[in-house]
């Protein structure tokens, strides 16, 4: 079996098309951190877009590279009501809302987060000036001021307000997804999420009835419900 271009040797398709084997390879299941797809889901229940689990690079003077810290979500809410049906006058509206989120009306949240399995806390690296700069180009186009001043502000508050581009602001936070005690716009707990998904998913059972759930994190506390399982901690 020759090796790809680089040296990667991989399984052949039917007809050994590289074609054929970068559609296997898109086959593959993906294998996220159950943590991860937890906090990910909850997120896009509550109304963000989200990127998870990827790799910042940094390059070395020797023009090597190397992995600065693995970033597990990072997510960005417009402003504005998030409905699980069309919000048509003649449809049933409802509405996903947690407080805990701390949403404003005039600001877009932008989150950079780590996700723990265990105690809810960040790691140095995320505050590194190349880590977040790294994070914050993939939605520069919100700031109507340079990153260089939101690096520097989370860098020191791990919280920073930003003007945003055309009107509004732009809210951009670190946060710390684990366990926990308490919930706070820094820190979110794996139990309070639990509880919020079940919550939704019992109170608009009719809503979520029809939907599968591929993600393990959903599809498992759904699982639960339909169960007949009463999860409490």
């Amino acid at each position: 079996m020759p090796p790809l271009s680089g040296g990667l040797a991989g399984p052949q398709s039917k007809n050994g098309s590289l074609h054929d084997f970068v559609g296997d390879i898109r086959s593959y299941p993906r294998h996220m951190d159950i943590a991860v797809n937890l906090v990910e889901n909850y997120l896009r229940l509550t109304g963000y877009l989200t990127l998870s689990e990827f790799e910042v690079q940094r390059r070395a003077e020797d023009g090597t590279y190397r992995t600065v810290t693995d970033v597990d979500i990072m997510a960005l809410r417009m402003p504005g009501e998030t409905y699980l049906g069309d919000p048509h006058e003649d449809c049933h509206l409802l509405l996903i809302d947690d407080p805990v989120l701390a949403l404003e009306d005039d600001a877009i949240d932008v989150i950079i987060g780590e996700v723990k399995q265990g105690p809810a806390d960040l790691n140095p690296g995320i505050k590194d000036h190349v880590v977040l700069h790294s994070m914050l180009r993939r939605v520069a186009w919100a700031y109507e001021e340079p990153l260089e001043a939101v690096v520097t502000g989370l860098q020191e508050n791990l919280l920073h307000y930003s003007p945003g581009r055309g009107s509004g602001r732009v809210r951009t936070r670190l946060v710390a997804f684990g366990r926990s005690e308490h919930n706070d716009v820094h820190t979110i707990s794996h139990t309070h999420i639990v509880k919020t998904l079940l919550g939704f998913f019992k109170e608009h059972e009719d809503a979520f009835r029809p939907i599968q759930f591929k993600e393990p994190a959903p599809a498992f506390l759904r699982l639960l419900l339909k169960a007949g399982f009463d999860v409490t901690k």
